[in-house]
């Protein structure tokens, strides 16, 4: 298979990592940061895992299924996290966390 046919959710993972990125150093400079905990450490490994997936995808690693069904998880699980949040950026960051959980959740099937 070649990169092509992961083209779709390699640029849904790297738009999610960004919002992710954003989300993480946006919550950090929140007033209330320390309530911001969850987030910041699910923003962190949903970044992560979106640039590792990306990255097995583009060089065609046989484990892209794999990283792929991971990196839904983790999507999922920081998207709710952040929609409990009313910050425009947590949102945004959902928003682009269940996409990204869906393009990946296509390729793993």
């Amino acid at each position: 298979m070649s990169h092509e046919h992961f083209k779709e959710c390699i640029e849904e993972c790297l738009r999610c990592m960004q919002e992710c990125n954003h989300c993480y150093d946006a919550c950090l400079k929140e007033e209330h940061s320390g309530m911001m905990g969850e987030c910041i450490r699910l923003d962190r490994e949903c970044a992560d895992i979106c640039a590792y997936a990306a990255q097995a995808m583009s060089r065609n690693s046989p484990f892209a299924k794999q990283i792929c069904s991971i990196c839904t998880t983790i999507c999922e699980a920081c998207g709710n996290e952040c929609k409990k949040h009313q910050h425009d950026h947590c949102q945004r960051c959902a928003e682009n966390c269940f996409a990204c959980a869906e393009a990946c959740r296509k390729m793993a099937g």
